[in-house]
């Protein structure tokens, strides 16, 4: 025989983890300071424009 579950118990564990799971998230996009979160938004800026400066530009290829 297999082992009786409860199924009311298996759906409140299940949406217990699912809580956690959210919670973490949050917790690791909005648990930082905003200094932290400016300077990180800064940084990636910064390369945006340095990856931009670098491109090139494809007209002869349009020729």
């Amino acid at each position: 025989m297999g082992e009786i579950v409860n199924l009311r118990h298996m759906r409140k564990d299940r949406a217990r983890r699912a809580a956690e799971k959210a919670a973490a998230a949050n917790r690791a996009a909005f648990g930082r300071p905003r200094a932290e979160r400016e300077a990180q938004e800064a940084a990636r800026a910064l390369d945006v424009r340095k990856l931009d400066g670098h491109r090139r530009d494809d007209a002869s290829a349009d020729e």
